[in-house]
């Protein structure tokens, strides 16, 4: 079992940056590949990032690549996304997800999900 709490979020202006927090709690936390998804108001909910279990791998939507990081703490039980060069579209609820060892970009291969934090990007 993994708990999944977002923290950082918050309005910005484009341009600027932001870094997201996921603390999770649960002993086998670093068994976990741990995914941001975002969901932005009358869309479906879409990948932004992930890193395997061990870190060793990342992944990112086409969308954010070059300007998002994702990264993890197995000692502290946290991931992180830093978010740089943001725009207006990256307007959204930004979620935090697990699933076992590696990570995908489908929301339905995760198992257990954050409540969400809003990101808001002022043009």
């Amino acid at each position: 079992q993994v708990q999944l709490v977002e923290s950082g979020g918050g309005l910005v202006q484009a341009g600027d940056s932001l870094r997201l927090s996921c603390a999770a709690s649960g002993r086998t936390f670093s068994r976990y590949a741990l995914g941001w998804f975002r969901q932005a108001p009358g869309k479906e909910r879409e990948f932004v990032a992930a890193t395997t279990w061990d870190a060793f791998s990342t992944y990112y939507a086409d969308s954010v690549k070059g300007r998002f990081t994702v990264s993890r703490d197995n000692t502290k039980n946290t991931v992180s996304l830093q978010m740089n060069s943001l725009k207006p579209e990256d307007t959204a609820v930004y979620y935090c997800a697990a699933r076992p060892n590696y990570g995908s970009s489908r929301p339905s291969e995760y198992d257990y999900w954050g409540q969400g934090t809003q990101v808001t990007v002022s043009s």
